[in-house]
């Protein structure tokens, strides 16, 4: 069994506000949920209003099934999402 995590964070340049980095959050965390059944969560970056970290996971019998599903993921983040992806890393590990 193999768990993957899939850290992407993302600029929010001229943000101003923390509802609207809320509304981006929530936006990407709900659509990622939605067409990937993955864990999303906001990761360390709670305090600055430019920046946001989201680090997303899922299980699997097959590394090659991860790896193709996180990929997609990091795709369709950066697709939907406005702001600029600055950085992403992924990790899968053996359990």
């Amino acid at each position: 069994m193999f768990i993957a995590l899939l850290t992407v964070d993302i600029a929010l340049d001229g943000n101003d506000n923390l509802k609207a980095k809320r509304r981006v959050a929530n936006s990407l965390k709900q659509k990622t949920r939605a067409r990937f059944n993955v864990a999303i969560a906001e990761d360390g970056t709670e305090d600055s209003l430019t920046s946001l970290r989201l680090a997303v996971v899922s299980l699997s019998n097959s590394e090659r099934h991860l790896r193709t599903k996180m990929d997609k993921c990091l795709l369709m983040m950066e697709a939907v999402a406005k702001e600029e992806v600055v950085d992403s890393s992924l990790e899968i590990l053996p359990i």
